[in-house]
């Protein structure tokens, strides 16, 4: 054996181009089966006023897939003044199927951008963000029109996005009864804001795990109790917690801390762990963490714009068919539709 044997990489580096590839195959085959005869492309209207560069990026990137996969991608740049009246048009044009606003809109007051969610049309509100999706997922509840249970509740983008990463890496447990498929593990969460963090922990404590979430305010624990018997998570305070106590028996570890300068602590994460960053900025030491972790996503933009699709769709299916002709195959496979969620 030669002495100087290079060492066996045991950190697999998974981008989110790869992981977003079998969604948007997902997408593309309910949408061909949902569709009605002769209708024409979905269409999702964006409205941009913020003037982010990151939320411009967002909706390039956006805009490209919706092209590439089968829809139409409307950008509209309105004035912050202009939004709500703008919104409320949309709400009502017909050739909409969904809506997506940038946030934040009004930094420093987000009671302001709260409103702006509640004007977006409950139907076509394909970021999750109408109150009542969002009571929905931090209650556990599935559907929209109990006890029917034909139109399912939308989940958050970048949430769900983060989700179907862990599906795709096999950290959820198939082998599980679906909404416990993370029982045994313990995950951290570093950032706890209203649109993000703190759905997401409620996300996957509801499935099972125990999730330390993380914030400048300190550490909370969701769970769904010793050996998750309760329906729903809930929330106990850490007092005097960190991320000293969080990461070293964390299995996972999930930042989204929107500041450049902010680093995971390395040497607190435990070897093997999987890593992955949702923020804008680089939340991780790249070198370092490929020593530490045994999976790491540096990103999870592409997979986020894959799961607005995927919510669009989800959206059209849950309307029922305008066409008679269609009614019967069309509303069973809109019932189907992402059957496994």
């Amino acid at each position: 054996m030669m002495a100087s044997q290079d060492a066996v990489k045991t950190c697999r580096v998974l981008t989110a181009e790869t992981i977003a590839k079998n969604l948007l195959n997902e997408v593309r085959d309910t949408l061909a089966k949902i569709q009605e005869t002769g209708s024409g492309q979905p269409m999702l209207a964006a409205f941009l006023a913020n003037g982010d560069p990151h939320a411009e990026k967002y909706a390039e990137w956006s805009k490209k897939t919706c092209e590439d996969n089968g829809f139409k991608f409307d950008l509209r740049n309105v004035e912050k003044e202009a939004l709500e009246e703008e919104i409320m048009k949309a709400n009502e044009e017909e050739e909409v199927d969904g809506i997506i606003v940038y946030y934040p809109i009004f930094p420093k007051n987000p009671s302001h951008d709260k409103y702006v969610q509640e004007t977006v049309d409950l139907g076509k509100d394909v970021e999750g963000m109408r109150h009542q999706h969002l009571h929905n997922m931090y209650h556990n509840i599935r559907y929209l029109d109990p006890p029917e249970n034909r139109k399912k509740s939308i989940l958050p983008c970048t949430p769900l996005a983060v989700v179907k990463i862990l599906e795709y890496l096999q950290i959820y447990n198939p082998v599980l009864a679906a909404g416990n498929r993370l029982y045994g593990k313990t995950i951290t969460v570093i950032n706890r804001s209203e649109v993000n963090g703190r759905p997401l922990a409620a996300l996957l404590a509801n499935d099972g795990a125990t999730v330390y979430s993380v914030d400048i305010t300190g550490v909370q624990l969701f769970t769904r109790g010793q050996g998750i018997k309760k329906v729903r998570h809930q929330v106990e305070d850490k007092e005097g917690w960190g991320l000293e106590q969080c990461l070293p028996i964390s299995d996972v570890v999930i930042s989204g801390v929107p500041t450049e300068s902010y680093k995971v602590p390395t040497e607190l994460i435990r070897d093997g762990a999987a890593c992955i960053n949702f923020s804008s900025y680089k939340n991780f030491d790249g070198p370092a963490i490929k020593e530490k972790a045994a999976l790491y996503v540096p990103s999870v933009g592409k997979v986020t714009i894959a799961v607005l699709l995927r919510n669009l769709v989800r959206l059209i299916a849950n309307r029922p068919a305008k066409k008679p002709a269609d009614s019967g195959d069309i509303a069973q496979a809109r019932n189907e539709a992402f059957a496994d969620d």
